[in-house]
């Protein structure tokens, strides 16, 4: 990357390397000539060296994004949610706007006006996806970025954890409005997503094969940390899967957003408000624990590693406690 001449009496030193200002300088020995050079090396290494303005004027915030999708985001257990907040972000950031512009104040405006659509988690999760992309970028696909430009703006504070649980009046209209339902299987993925403390994406999986009605246990090969896991199942469980037909490998041989698509209806026939379907894990958890079940029981039962993970999904009730003391 560097070369060392000699011009006369001095010595003419040259740093290049592809993306960044051509750096000169003369000096009167050879051995102060290489001690510059390997420090100019040293600082575009670390980013102490603004990369040249006309290469990344080349490159389009829009097309980067979208080589990320294509080489980065089809290659996730989970592409779906990835690819709806790509689309945001391509939708907000200018699809035009040069890579030489996407400045840390540009993502600032970004993160500012999103903030006043969405809550901040939302963001966070939006923000940690472009930074990912421009880290992807910058140390393998060869652009010259000098910084993440993400890493120069304050991220939003992560939003309190959900503390949403089933109250009787809940059920009530749960059950009314299931009657009418034209979705086969939502009264039993509602009902096994209780039972079991399966995530949505965990119950549409379940295949027939997996399920040992001799052990009581749901095989999961495929879960969100990447393990997979046994789910011991309650004889309510056991009862709800003989219940249902058999003609498919899949339990649930339904897409996600057809599920979604039926929670958002059900919710506005039954009349609950802020009630998501991914609510059902906190409640399952809740009871387990409320059941007498250990912390490894539970995190066994769940698949959650960090018992302060555990913890956010549990919610007690303070009423029930007051129960016990007395």
């Amino acid at each position: 990357m560097a070369s060392i001449r000699k011009r006369g009496s001095s010595w003419h030193v040259q740093v290049r390397k592809a993306g960044f200002p051509t750096l000169t300088r003369t000096f009167d020995s050879k051995d102060a000539a290489a001690q510059w050079s390997r420090d100019q090396e040293r600082s575009i290494d670390r980013g102490d060296v603004e990369p040249s303005a006309h290469r990344l004027k080349d490159i389009v915030v829009h097309d980067l994004l979208q080589r990320y999708e294509d080489t980065v985001t089809c290659s996730k257990r989970s592409p779906d949610q990835e690819r709806s907040k790509l689309a945001v972000l391509r939708r907000h950031l200018p699809a035009s706007l040069p890579l030489s512009r996407l400045t840390s104040a540009v993502i600032a405006n970004y993160r500012d006006f999103r903030l006043a659509v969405v809550q901040s988690g939302t963001v966070r999760r939006e923000l940690a996806v472009l930074r990912h992309c421009l880290e992807v970028a910058r140390k393998e696909w060869g652009v010259p970025l000098s910084r993440n430009p993400v890493a120069g703006i304050a991220i939003p504070p992560a939003g309190k954890g959900r503390q949403r649980r089933l109250e009787p009046e809940d059920c009530e209209r749960l059950n009314h409005a299931l009657k009418s339902a034209k979705a086969w299987y939502l009264r039993p993925m509602i009902e096994l997503a209780i039972e079991t403390g399966m995530r949505r994406g965990e119950l549409l999986q379940l295949e027939w094969s997996n399920v040992d009605f001799v052990r009581n246990l749901a095989l999961l090969k495929v879960t969100k940390n990447g393990d997979s896991r046994s789910v011991p199942l309650s004889s309510k469980a056991i009862a709800i899967l003989n219940g249902l037909p058999k003609p498919e490998r899949r339990v649930f041989p339904i897409k996600p957003c057809t599920v979604r698509q039926a929670w958002v209806r059900l919710m506005e026939r039954a009349g609950i408000e802020d009630l998501r379907l991914h609510d059902l894990r906190h409640e399952a958890i809740s009871r387990f624990f409320e059941l007498g079940l250990s912390v490894p029981e539970v995190a066994l039962i769940s698949g959650h590693k960090d018992s302060r993970m555990l913890f956010r999904y549990t919610h007690i009730r303070p009423e029930d406690v007051a129960k016990k003391l007395r």
